[in-house]
């Protein structure tokens, strides 16, 4: 049986701007180079796609410039898109990168936020399928209710796959408590941990979020370049270690990681294994410039077998 993924979180479009440090306030500089490119969701569909993974695009898309190069990537990548597009335009992100690798965010949202529970009960996700939602989604508001309403009635055995996002301080604690409780894969980065948790020791952190996810769920917990933290309710949490590499862009690595830990997992690999496929796939992403640079398997492997 094909195993699928079916992605419920917002594509958009990343404007990708490489600049030597971020304006003051009232003041500018001038990027080097600048970029229109699918992003947001599509950084963990292709991720995934590459890592051999089936992958069903169930959110929104809008009618426009926008839209349009977010339906061709995905055609591009073998997705499907389950809806059709909606009247307005997707949304898009400026992403400021700067000398240090690091990057900034403005976002505009657009279409990708209108995906109403009709549609949502379209989509059939059977047993032993992922279905990935994001923070973004969860934000106050109608549709997030209703995506709420959706992950309470997906059947056993579907696996819920969740990265709370850096806004997961807005998400309303009722709301977050629910979807961490169907939660199987809670995939998220330290400072999100210590967000949700309230304490900046990242096992502690770990060993916390494994008692709120669904019994028998793993969390990850992304370390940048140190790796990942894996807890499950089996065991205490552990440090699987990354991949020092010469980052030059860290747009999408959380997306590639969670991306190809699904993957894995999708394909029988155990917790471990598939920590460190997914902190290879994070580190081989923050050496090229842009969103949605997760290797493919054939790279992921030359990769994990040169460095051991």
């Amino acid at each position: 049986m094909t195993v699928r993924l079916h992605h419920v979180g917002p594509v958009i479009v990343d404007v990708v701007m490489t600049v030597d440090h971020l304006p003051e306030r009232g003041g500018g500089v001038l990027a080097s180079s600048a970029r229109s490119l699918p992003g947001g969701g599509f950084n963990v569909i292709a991720a995934a796609t590459r890592a051999g993974m089936e992958v069903v695009y169930g959110g929104a898309h809008g009618t426009g410039p926008h839209g349009d190069l977010v339906r061709s990537a995905l055609n591009d990548a073998g997705v499907a898109c389950a809806h059709p597009p909606r009247p307005e335009d997707t949304g898009f992100c400026v992403a400021l990168v700067d000398a240090s690798a690091e990057r900034s965010f403005v976002t505009r949202l657009g279409a990708e936020t209108d995906l109403p529970l009709a549609d949502l009960r379209t989509l059939r996700p059977e047993p032993g399928d992922f279905v990935y939602t994001v923070g973004y989604s969860l934000l106050p508001g109608a549709r997030a209710d209703e995506l709420v309403t959706w992950i309470s009635e997906l059947p056993p055995g579907v696996r819920l796959v969740l990265d709370p996002a850096p806004v997961v301080g807005d998400v309303p604690a009722a709301t977050l408590a629910t979807v961490l409780g169907r939660t199987d894969v809670l995939s998220l980065s330290a400072a999100e941990a210590v967000t949700v948790t309230g304490t900046a020791d990242l096992h502690a952190a770990a060993a916390m979020l494994v008692e709120r996810v669904a019994p028998g769920g793993v969390v990850v917990l992304r370390d940048s370049a140190e790796g990942c933290l894996v807890a499950t309710g089996e065991a205490e949490p552990v440090r699987v270690p990354g991949f020092a590499v010469a980052a030059v862009d860290t747009t999408g690595a959380g997306d590639a990681h969670v991306g190809v830990f699904t993957a894995a997992l999708a394909s029988g690999s155990s917790v471990r294994e598939a920590a460190r496929r997914a902190n290879a796939a994070a580190a081989l992403a923050v050496t090229r410039p842009g969103p949605a640079t997760s290797p493919d398997r054939e790279e992921l492997e030359k990769f994990l077998s040169a460095r051991g």
